[in-house]
C-alpha cells in the first residue's frame, strides 16, 4: 500500500478525501487512512489489555486465598474421605493420596487458566503494537509528502528523502518529533524551548548532510567540476562512500550519472 499523491505546479502533495490522505492497494483499492479512528483503537485495545491483565491479578489472588485448591474440588474430596468407611481403608496412606489428587487437580486447573489469560494478553498486546507502529509510519509518510520544505526545495521524491531520514522521526503523543544523529531532539530556532515543526527539522537534517547539493533544487549542478551538458555534472564519489548509502540515494545517483570511482 502506497500514499496516492498528486502534482500541482511540479509539487507533489498527499491526495485526501474527506480530510483524509488517500492510500493505493496493489490492486488499485484506494482506502482513506482515519488516523483520529486509528488513534482511539489504540488506546481501546490497551484499556482492554490493561482490564484482562487486572483480571488475571484477580484470578490468582482468590487462588492463593485457598491455598491453591480449587474449592469446589477440595470440597468434594473431604466430602468423600468423611464418608468413607474407615473398615474400607488399606491404610492411612490412601487419605495423602486423596488428597494430592485434589491438589494436584486444582494446581492444574489454575496453571491453564493462567495460561489463557497470558496468550490472551500476548494476542491483544500484539494487535496494539502492529497497529501503532502502522499510524507512526502513516503519519510520518504524510508529514514528508505535504512537507512545504520538501516541495519546494527537494529535488528527490518525498519517498527517497523519507528512506534516508524517515528513522530520524518518531511519533510521540500524537505529534511527529524529530531527532538528530545523536539521538537528540530537535528543537526550533525560531522559537526557543519548543520541538521543532517537521518543515523545520527536515531543513536542518539536510542542511547538515554532507550530500544536500545534491538533493536540494537548483544545487545539484553548481559543485566543483560541473561541466554544462555532462550527466552528473561530472560529479564523482567514491566507492566506500558509495557503498555506506541507502539503495535509493545509489539509485537516484546512478540515475543522476554520478561516477563512482575506487
Amino acid at each position: 500500500m502506497k500514499l496516492k499523491t498528486i502534482e500541482i505546479d511540479g509539487a507533489t502533495y498527499a491526495e485526501v478525501k474527506d480530510g483524509k490522505p488517500l492510500y493505493e492497494d496493489d490492486d488499485g483499492t484506494e482506502v482513506a487512512f482515519d488516523a483520529a479512528h486509528s488513534a482511539e483503537t489504540i488506546r481501546r485495545l490497551n484499556g482492554e489489555a490493561k482490564g484482562h491483565r487486572e483480571a488475571k491479578e484477580a484470578a490468582e489472588e482468590k487462588l492463593a486465598a485457598y491455598g491453591d485448591l480449587d474449592p469446589e474440588k477440595a470440597r468434594k474430596a473431604l466430602e468423600t474421605v468423611a464418608n468413607l468407611d474407615q473398615q474400607q481403608l488399606v491404610d492411612a496412606g490412601k487419605v495423602e493420596e486423596i488428597k494430592a489428587e485434589a491438589i494436584k487437580a486444582a494446581e492444574e486447573k489454575s496453571a491453564q487458566r493462567i495460561k489463557a489469560l497470558e496468550e490472551e494478553l500476548a494476542t491483544k498486546a500484539e494487535a496494539a503494537q502492529s497497529l501503532e507502529a502502522t499510524l507512526s509510519k502513516t503519519l510520518i509518510g504524510n508529514a514528508f509528502a505535504g512537507s512545504k520544505f520538501v516541495a519546494d526545495n527537494v529535488a528527490i521524491p518525498p519517498d527517497l528523502l523519507q528512506a534516508r531520514f524517515g528513522q530520524q522521526f518518531q511519533v510521540e503523543e500524537g505529534r511527529v518529533v524529530a531527532y538528530d544523529n545523536a539521538g537528540n531532539k530537535l528543537y526550533s530556532k525560531s522559537k526557543p524551548g519548543e520541538l521543532a515543526s517537521f518543515d523545520e527539522a527536515i531543513e536542518i537534517l539536510v542542511d547538515a548532510y554532507p550530500y544536500r547539493d545534491d538533493i536540494l533544487k537548483g544545487r545539484q549542478q553548481q559543485g566543483a567540476g560541473a561541466q554544462p551538458g555532462q550527466p552528473g555534472g561530472g560529479k564523482k564519489i567514491s566507492r566506500a562512500q558509495f557503498d555506506q548509502l541507502p539503495e535509493p540515494e545509489k539509485r537516484a545517483k546512478i540515475s543522476e550519472g554520478v561516477e563512482v570511482v575506487d
